[in-house]
């Protein structure tokens, strides 16, 4: 394949579209991370919430119901936020906000890459690697036999 296979820019674009495009990959890169934060919070809180519950059942095996009693009340199973739960904030962002930037940034690469991701970073690529070098292959059809096992 070699450098061709690095080659990804439509006919006609130019520098600028190529560098502005990669802006907006790059700005929904950020939003892939924050929803995986967002799965994240969602994650630790549900362990927290049943790991609270579980401590509450030890405070009371341990003769604390009173306490154990305001720690059900008052946290087990509350809202994060205004009415909702943690699921219910990561299904509002993947319906909301996130659904939205993946579509936007989907229209970009369309109109102007011909669909291609990563234009951007595949010509920096190209301008990046020593030619020749093992290690700065342009992809896994430049490797050696040897080390492809």
């Amino acid at each position: 394949m070699s450098s061709d296979a690095l080659d990804r820019r439509p006919q006609g674009a130019t520098a600028a579209t190529v560098a502005a495009v990669g802006k907006v990959s790059e700005a929904f890169e950020a939003i892939e991370e924050v929803r995986g934060r967002l799965y994240g919070l969602h994650r630790l809180v549900g362990t927290a919430d049943l790991a609270l519950g579980e401590a509450v059942e030890m405070l009371r095996r341990a003769g604390h119901d009173e306490l154990a009693d305001t720690i059900d009340r008052e946290m087990v199973g509350r809202n994060v936020l205004p009415g909702m739960w943690t699921f219910q904030i990561v299904e509002a962002f993947d319906a909301g906000y996130y659904a939205d930037f993946q579509r936007i940034e989907k229209l970009v690469r369309d109109e102007l890459m011909g669909g291609q991701q990563h234009v951007y970073e595949a010509e920096m690529k190209e301008r990046e690697r020593t030619k020749g070098r093992h290690g700065h292959e342009a992809s896994p059809a430049d490797l050696p036999v040897e080390d492809l096992r």
